[in-house]
């Protein structure tokens, strides 16, 4: 368990090389500034950012993929889409975000990073079109029933799914259909003793 800002770093540290370090240096630093101009974050854990944003990003690394676009829904402050892509220059990231000033902020970030691997699509996801998504994330985007109606089309057989769900993260797979089998299963945060993160492979249909 991650409790304190230098665990926190030091998790990190261990995932990525030296100039992504410095970028999530970076990216930290402009999201405390950015903070006091628009809420990208409770203002609470800016006293925590590594252990509460950029570890609490970077442990879905665990159980995403490598391959195909990384696909991130309301991607807000740009967590965890922002860190995945520092960490990982050579993987697609694709970041969903319909509001104005989320977009710029985001679009600001990539480009003040040289976050070449990453794009943001500034519009709400039902408009955006389909493309394979070699892994699907999102933090505090939907119920996740909702959630997997409106991404299905962004899934293939080999698709993983990486949903922080926090407390409700066990209840809301018991509430799927009980014919999803055993597509989703919860793992424990690393970074928050009461949080699970819902895990899962292949592709969602709406008749599953």
């Amino acid at each position: 368990m991650i409790t304190n800002e230098d665990q926190a770093k030091h998790y990190a540290s261990e995932l990525c090389d030296a100039a992504a370090m410095d970028k999530l240096e970076r990216l930290t630093a402009e999201l405390v500034h950015e903070n006091e101009r628009q809420n990208l974050v409770a203002r609470a854990t800016l006293q925590t950012v590594w252990q509460r944003h950029i570890a609490d990003s970077a442990q879905l690394l665990k159980w995403g993929g490598e391959g195909s676009a990384w696909l991130d829904l309301g991607s807000g402050a740009g967590f965890p889409g922002l860190v995945i892509a520092v960490m990982r220059p050579h993987l697609s990231v694709v970041l969903v975000e319909s509001r104005k000033r989320r977009v710029e902020w985001l679009e600001r970030m990539i480009s003040e990073l040289d976050l070449q691997n990453c794009r943001v699509e500034g519009a709400r996801l039902e408009s955006i079109e389909t493309f394979p998504a070699g892994t699907i994330s999102a933090r505090a985007f939907a119920p996740l029933d909702r959630l997997l109606a409106l991404s299905a089309r962004f899934s293939t057989k080999d698709t993983f799914w990486v949903l922080p769900k926090g407390r409700s993260a066990s209840q809301e797979v018991q509430d799927l259909p009980k014919n999803h089998g055993k597509m989703f299963h919860v793992e424990p945060s690393l970074t928050d003793q009461d949080a699970g993160i819902v895990i899962g492979r292949g592709q969602w249909s709406k008749n599953q």
